[in-house]
C-alpha cells in the first residue's frame, strides 16, 4: 500500500471482527510507532494501556460512547466489538497540555493499523473516572483517548462534501458507514 492509500483506508471504524484478536506485541509496535513522532517542546509526556485480553476489553467497553451522529445506536454488538484497546495518557508531571502530541501520536498508530490490514477509532467520549478505576490508573494521568482497534468488518465510504453540506456521517439501510469530506477546492486556500 502507498501512503495516500494507507491514509484515505484509515477510517474511523467502529464494527470490528470481535474473534480477531490482537496480541500485546502488535500492539506494543503500534506504540513504538508514536515514541518516534514530533512532540511539542519534545516533552513526550503520553503513555499508553494496552488491553487485549477479553475481560478488560469488556471493561473498557462499557465506559465509553460511540457514534454521536448515530442517535439510534448505542455501539457495537459483542460480536463487532473491538479486539484491543490502546488507553492514551498524559503524564502530569511532564506536562499540563498534548493536544498536538494527542493528535499525532493517535494519527500515526491508526495509520500503523491500517498498514497491517487493522482499524481503529479515536474514542474521545469517555467515562474517564470509572475507567481509572478500572484499570488502577494513578492520579499522575490524565486519559486523553482510548484508542479501539481491531479487524474493521463495516464498510466505509468516503464521500466528497459540497460548501456548506453537512459533516456528519451516517449509515445507510444496507449498513454502509458513509463520511462526507470537505474537497480539496474548499480547504486550499489562495488569497495571492
Amino acid at each position: 500500500m502507498n501512503f495516500r492509500d494507507i491514509v484515505t483506508r484509515s477510517r474511523s471504524y467502529r464494527r470490528f471482527d470481535a474473534s480477531f484478536r490482537l496480541d500485546d506485541g502488535l500492539l506494543a509496535g503500534l506504540v513504538e510507532l508514536a515514541c518516534y513522532v514530533p512532540s511539542s517542546r519534545n516533552l513526550q509526556p503520553l503513555k499508553y494501556v494496552a488491553v487485549s485480553d477479553r475481560e478488560g476489553c469488556d471493561a473498557v467497553f462499557g465506559c465509553l460512547s460511540w457514534a454521536g451522529y448515530l442517535d439510534d445506536w448505542n455501539g457495537p454488538p459483542e460480536h463487532e466489538r473491538p479486539a484491543a484497546y490502546l488507553v492514551m495518557l498524559r503524564d502530569l508531571a511532564i506536562s499540563s497540555g498534548a493536544a498536538c502530541d494527542c493528535g499525532i501520536a493517535a494519527q500515526t498508530i491508526l495509520l500503523g493499523a491500517t498498514s497491517m490490514g487493522l482499524g481503529g477509532c479515536m474514542v474521545a467520549s469517555v467515562d474517564r473516572d470509572r475507567l481509572c478505576t478500572i484499570l488502577n490508573i494513578p492520579v499522575r494521568y490524565a486519559i486523553e483517548f482510548v484508542l479501539a482497534l481491531g479487524k474493521p468488518v463495516e464498510p466505509v465510504v468516503i464521500e466528497q462534501m459540497r460548501e456548506g453540506g453537512d459533516v456528519r456521517y451516517y449509515r445507510d439501510a444496507h449498513g454502509i458507514h458513509h463520511v462526507p469530506k470537505r474537497t480539496l477546492e474548499e480547504v486550499l486556500l489562495r488569497f495571492r
